[in-house]
């Protein structure tokens, strides 16, 4: 079955009752029991419900593993991931990561049972510098948040490989659509189900999804230990944002590839972070490892802050706020949003400047994205 095909049908066909056309959402907190013995395969919508179950075999499908775990946020998956590790283990991770996971390794686990190492994940020698007995996990983010490195996922796998160490990637700016880590070696992925899964803005959520049984296990044990997993409602809503999942990245794609090719050529920005441009350090990586550049974008601005206020202050269908993935463009500063729970010395090493601007190209036609940022940049 072809990948828009599942998208559609995996998981959501059953309704034995009715025969609903869509998944039906099950907005109950516990279920009866036959009697002391029986149930119908759930019994506390923490541990399990019919309309969640639906989303998880979809996206396990999509993703080629052999398990998923819907959670409540993306930062709830990520926290879900760090429980296959015990005390005093070492994960190595990107210096260039999302700012919230950067906060939870390094301001939250570092301080309580873990350790861990920001690297260039580009650079392969330092990453097995940083390796160390304890090494047991390395977190990749790919394309990174928000300067879309995209890490040789395959060359990380041998490394960690090598140590004996499992490979987590967080696949969220790609979606299953572009890339599966799976098929490059990588033992957990995990997703932010609110972008472009969901595509609409209008849920958060989070998913874990594993290929080997002992992964599956823990994951699943923790997500009802910890009361991690996402509500019946929210599984639904991402559930039908995933039916249109692949119309929905070629749109975001053709919208991005034009917005950077203009971005490339403005006297007013002086560096383009896509990977779909011929010259990104990137390209011939992704164009590899994923099926397709993305819809995620960062661009330097000459000028600094001010001339970002500027270009914020004109922007019209550019909508400024956190996030990404929807159908609506969205723009952001990640020195003060997505980004400002790292310190400035950790900004500045991970290449985050004051004059960066990240965008999350929508659905919207590519000649009205092109024009009205053109026209913020004037």
């Amino acid at each position: 079955m072809e990948f828009q095909t599942r998208c559609v049908h995996v998981g959501v066909d059953k309704d034995p009752a009715y025969l609903s056309a869509t998944t039906p959402i099950y907005p109950t907190s516990t279920f009866r029991w036959d009697d002391l013995e029986n149930n119908r395969g759930f019994d506390y919508t923490r541990s399990g419900n019919p309309t969640r179950s639906a989303l998880e075999e979809n996206i396990a499908s999509l993703e080629g593993g052999i398990d998923c775990r819907a959670t409540s946020t993306g930062m709830s998956a990520i926290t879900a991931t760090t429980y296959l590790f015990e005390k005093g283990d070492h994960i190595i991770a990107g210096k260039d990561i999302y700012g919230g996971t950067y906060r939870l390794f390094a301001d939250i686990l570092a301080h309580q049972h873990l350790e861990f190492s920001f690297v260039d994940m580009l650079d392969l020698d330092a990453l097995r510098a940083a390796v160390r007995p304890e090494t047991k996990g390395i977190w990749i983010e790919t394309p990174s948040n928000p300067l879309l490195h995209v890490t040789d996922m395959a060359a990380v796998c041998q490394v960690a490989g090598e140590a004996g160490a499992i490979t987590i990637a967080d696949n969220t700016f790609c979606s299953p659509y572009l890339q599966r880590p799976f098929e490059h070696g990588v033992d957990v992925v995990m997703h932010s189900t609110t972008k472009y899964l969901n595509g609409h803005s209008d849920v958060v959520g989070g998913c874990v999804v594993t290929r080997h049984e002992q992964h599956a296990e823990r994951i699943g044990y923790i997500t009802n230990a910890l009361g991690l997993a996402c509500s019946p409602f929210d599984a639904w809503l991402v559930l039908r944002g995933i039916k249109t999942l692949g119309p929905r990245m070629e749109a975001h794609q053709r919208a991005a590839q034009a917005v950077a090719e203009m971005l490339e050529a403005h006297a007013g920005v002086t560096k383009v972070f896509y990977p779909g441009l011929p010259g990104d350090p990137g390209h011939e990586v992704a164009s590899r490892q994923q099926d397709g550049f993305g819809a995620m974008l960062s661009f330097e601005v000459d000028g600094g802050r001010e001339a970002v206020d500027r270009v914020l202050a004109r922007t019209s269908l550019f909508q400024l706020a956190e996030s990404l993935g929807g159908v609506e463009s969205l723009i952001s500063y990640p020195e003060t949003m997505s980004h400002a729970s790292m310190d400035e010395p950790a900004r500045r090493a991970a290449g985050i400047t004051g004059g960066l601007l990240r965008v999350s190209c929508g659905i919207e036609h590519p000649d009205d994205l092109c024009a009205d940022l053109a026209d913020a940049l004037a």
